[in-house]
């Protein structure tokens, strides 16, 4: 059986965490920032867990989570 490969659109998104959970970065702050409120942008800076429900999806993805 060959190894599995690291979906690598996946890997860029996410990170896994020391305690083993995964992080993903919010959307909404590549581009058009001039009409994005201060507010919106501090509560969009904080990464956020992947919820319980995805995570056997990206568990295949990336196989060392």
């Amino acid at each position: 059986m060959p190894k599995m490969k690291t979906h690598r659109g996946a890997a860029k998104r996410m990170k896994v965490t020391g305690s083993g959970k995964i992080m993903r970065y919010k959307a909404n702050r590549s581009h058009i920032l001039t009409h994005k409120s201060a507010k919106r942008m501090r509560r969009l800076r904080k990464s956020a867990l992947v919820p319980a429900v995805l995570l056997p999806n990206i568990r295949k993805m990336l196989p060392y989570a």
